[in-house]
Formats: C-alpha cells, sequence, structure tokens
C-alpha cells in the first residue's frame, strides 16, 4: 500500500495543500518568469510555500512542477532543464514539508495525441516518464496528475508513473465545467469516463480540481460517487474569479470555504484541499472543519 493509500486507512480523511501560483508572485514571481526555474533561483520562496502549508496543517503537499514537462519548458527556452528542475522541485518540498506527503504535481503539456494532435501515445508518456522520473529519483513516493481535460493525456501520465515505479501512488484530477448532459471537461471528458480509463490505467486516487468554487465541487463529487468507490481528492477555486483593476481576484473567506467542508466530505471527498485564490489561511480553517467533523 502506498503511503496516500496507507495514510487514508489510518485517519479516513486527508487535508491537502493550496494554491501555489498565487503564492509565488506574492513573492516577485512575473508571468515573464519560468515557475519551475525558480526551483533553482529561488529555491528558499519556494521552499516557504511549502512550509506556509505545512504550518497550516496540511497532510499531502504538491510541488512546485505543474509544468515542468518538456514540452512546456521548451516553450520558454528551458527544455534542457527538464530533470534540474523536476529534482529541485521534489527537493524543495520534501525539504519544507515536515510530516507531511509530498506529491508530485504533473500538469497539461499544452500538446494533444493524434488524431487531435501529432503525438503517439508513446510520445506522450515518454515525456511524462523524464518528469516524473526525476521527481521520483529525488525520493517522491506520490505524484498528483492534475489540471487535466484530455483523457488520452492524462492516462500516458498515469502509466508513465506506474511503468517507473508501480507502488507509487498517483492522482488523477481533472477540471470540470457544467453543461446540459453534466460535468465535462473542455475536451468532453465526464467523470464516468474517468472512472473507466484512469482505474485502467493505474490511478488510485481520482477527482477535480480548478475551475469551480467549493459549491459546484460538492456536485462533482457527488458525481464521481455514482461512478466509483474509489479515494476522492477535490481542490476547489476559492470562489468565482473576478477581473478587478486588471487583477483576477478570488473573494470567498476561509471561513466560507471551510463552512462547506462538511458538504463535500458527505458528498464523496476523501481528501480536500484548495487550488486558485486559496492559501495557508483557506487550508488552516478547512482543517479544523476536518477535525470537527471526525470529533463530531
Amino acid at each position: 500500500m502506498g503511503v496516500i493509500l496507507g495514510a487514508l486507512e489510518a485517519k479516513g480523511l486527508l487535508v491537502s495543500d493550496g494554491a501555489w501560483g498565487t503564492m509565488l508572485q506574492a513573492k516577485g514571481m512575473t508571468s515573464d518568469d519560468c515557475p519551475e526555474e525558480w526551483n533553482l533561483s529561488h529555491a528558499e520562496d519556494v521552499q516557504a510555500v511549502a512550509s506556509a502549508y505545512a504550518e497550516a496543517g496540511s497532510d499531502i503537499i504538491l510541488t512546485n512542477t505543474f509544468g515542468g514537462s518538456l514540452l512546456k519548458l521548451a516553450k520558454m527556452g528551458h527544455g534542457e532543464k527538464v530533470v534540474d528542475y523536476n529534482r529541485a522541485g521534489a527537493a524543495n518540498s520534501l525539504a519544507a514539508a515536515g510530516d507531511a506527503i509530498v506529491a508530485g504535481s504533473v500538469g497539461p503539456t499544452g500538446e494533444f495525441i493524434e488524431p487531435l494532435g501529432e503525438m503517439t501515445a508513446a510520445e506522450m508518456e515518454a515525456v511524462f516518464s523524464e518528469q516524473i522520473g526525476a521527481m521520483l529519483d529525488a525520493g517522491l513516493r506520490a505524484i498528483c496528475v492534475e489540471t487535466m481535460s484530455a483523457i488520452e493525456e492524462a492516462a500516458c501520465a498515469v502509466r508513465a508513473a506506474k511503468h517507473l515505479d508501480a507502488t507509487v501512488d498517483v492522482i488523477t484530477t481533472f477540471t470540470f465545467n457544467a453543461s446540459p448532459k453534466g460535468f465535462k471537461t473542455m475536451m468532453g471528458v465526464g467523470p464516468e469516463q474517468v472512472v473507466a480509463t484512469m482505474g485502467e490505467a493505474g490511478a488510485d486516487v481520482l477527482g477535480s480540481n480548478c475551475g469551480n468554487g467549493i459549491e459546484q465541487m460538492v456536485d462533482i463529487a457527488k458525481a464521481f460517487r455514482e461512478h466509483t468507490d474509489m479515494p476522492l481528492l477535490i481542490h476547489a477555486n476559492a470562489g468565482v474569479p473576478e477581473l478587478i483593476g486588471g487583477k483576477t481576484v478570488f473573494r470567498q473567506s476561509p471561513e466560507d470555504m471551510a463552512a462547506r467542508v462538511g458538504e463535500l466530505v458527505a458528498a464523496g471527498a476523501n481528501i480536500v484541499g484548495g487550488c486558485c485564490g486559496t492559501t495557508p489561511m483557506h487550508i488552516s480553517a478547512m482543517k479544523a472543519a476536518i477535525a470537527d467533523l471526525e470529533n463530531s
């Protein structure tokens, strides 16, 4: 049994971390910067984000490696740094996470598999293998394939991790939008398809992140639970984004998010955390809400 599944068996409910991008932006990272390059040039700042979530009570903390694939890094002129950036990203979180489990963040590549794109499934899996392999070499025992929309790409990432080490726990989350036919990703993938395909690929934990506030995530968790009893991770945004003064603002307070945690757990979530707009204060409030549920 892997580290995340073991922790779930021991504790029942887990709290993961919140947003990384906005935390790093607050430390000076700009849209012109390569976030993964900060793992080397601003290692202390990156470690401070992981440390803040550890202090907030996160049981699982991610890494600053979301865009760390060759296909993403090459577009920013850093294609030769895949191994260096991902190893450093894993090392930074490991150094600051305390007793929390560190899961390597793996995001979409921005490319598509044939026939929608020019890549074969084997080529896509090789891209993910390079990124994930660097993090496993640094000592990680869990991977979080997140913010996915294309089912084939996500399956390649999961298979890459499991082919490298079958004992590693793999989380796979998709970003959904409401539609007349239920919740679908931008590629038309629904929770039922995620359950079938990701389970076959070898995922250990399923779920959703980004794109929705906690209210909508309650319904997404329910949609998953209609088709699976696998552990579910939900990372909700801090409400609906608003454009104010040229900046994207998320207004939902830590208290407001924490007030809905009980509904999220009742809907089937086993791991709760945050995405865009959430902070260590949000995670701390959600941790307290989980503790209240366990003590009630």
